[in-house]
């Protein structure tokens, strides 16, 4: 594994990996809350088609997974901290933009699916601020 222990001893860097962790656990919160904002729809009756609880569910699985990048990449991996980088502005991209296609589900699932992506985006301005040095440059 490619470290950059130069990047940990930065006091910047540390703070921002912090918030980048944190940023990723509201994500996970806010996406345990619309797997279970799809439950209580869908046992009240309303319609809930297949996409939402794909969606719904793998949303919490992917925060899971982005979390253990993120604290590996707090740790000094390179390698992780370009997943990071990389996953941070993909994921609302895609996200918001299929949500968008009309009819692939409704406007308020749509909406909760932006909130959610709104830690995400922060992720994508975090990592790719000032606090961390691009890759071959110096870290100090």
């Amino acid at each position: 594994m490619e470290t950059n222990t130069a990047l940990l001893d930065n006091p910047r860097a540390r703070a921002a990996f912090g918030a980048a962790k944190n940023s990723v656990k509201i994500y996970g919160a806010l996406s345990v809350l619309a797997l279970v904002t799809v439950i209580v729809v869908a046992s009240g009756g309303h319609p809930v088609n297949t996409f939402m609880w794909v969606r719904a569910g793998l949303l919490p699985v992917v925060a899971v997974l982005l979390h253990r990048i993120a604290v590996s990449a707090s740790q000094g991996s390179r390698k992780a901290f370009e997943r990071v980088r990389a996953l941070s502005v993909i994921m609302p991209i895609a996200i918001i933009g299929v949500d968008v296609i009309p009819g692939v589900c409704p406007p308020w699932y749509a909406a909760m699916q932006i909130v959610c992506m709104l830690p995400v985006i922060r992720l994508a301005f975090l990592v790719r601020g000032s606090a961390f040095p691009k890759k071959g440059a110096d870290a100090s």
